[in-house]
């Protein structure tokens, strides 16, 4: 789902988009969304923007979608000045909002800053990123050597243990 840096207090929060555009002239904005369906950013009554380093609640005062795009105003903004102001910016959720993934599905904040290893036991390196592709989603996992781009599948990555920190997948690590 949402990529975000992994430190203590990421765990408790979850990015689920940024505002990536402009709406008109009264302040609102166009949100780019993480979400397995798009418009469910919609449906929080509150966002958590993340700017310099600060997260700032603001109330979603209206929200729609228009064709393909995702707008909203928020609370606070009045033009679009102080709208243009915000573009870029993450949008987070509290943990808790989001409720649990399925079995066998991970929030992406979650898998970010994993050990990665083969299965017989070769370190590859830590997730950094991932990447949505269409067909499936891609670990970037950074090495010591390299960067490697492994598909998120069961076939390629059949453990994933978000006790002990790490992922085991079936890689060649010459590839």
């Amino acid at each position: 789902m949402a990529g975000a840096a992994k430190d203590d207090s990421s765990r408790e929060w979850v990015t689920v988009g940024t505002i990536n555009g402009l709406y008109g002239v009264h302040g609102a904005v166009r949100l780019y969304s993480y979400m397995d369906d798009p418009a469910a950013i919609l449906a929080f009554d509150r966002l958590w923007l993340v700017q310099d380093g600060q997260r700032q609640e603001r109330r979603l005062t209206e929200r729609e979608r228009k064709g393909p795009r995702l707008v909203a105003r928020l609370e606070g903004i009045e033009g679009r000045d102080q709208a243009r102001a915000l573009l870029g910016v993450a949008l987070q959720v509290p943990r808790d909002a989001l409720g649990q993934p399925e079995d066998d599905a991970f929030f992406w904040t979650d898998l970010v800053g994993l050990a990665v290893t083969t299965l017989d036991g070769v370190a590859l390196g830590e997730v950094i990123d991932l990447l949505e592709t269409g067909a499936n989603d891609v670990l970037v996992v950074a090495g010591a050597d390299r960067e490697r781009l492994i598909p998120f599948t069961a076939e390629a990555v059949p453990e994933v243990d978000l006790e002990r920190g790490q992922i085991r997948v079936d890689w060649d690590p010459d590839f």
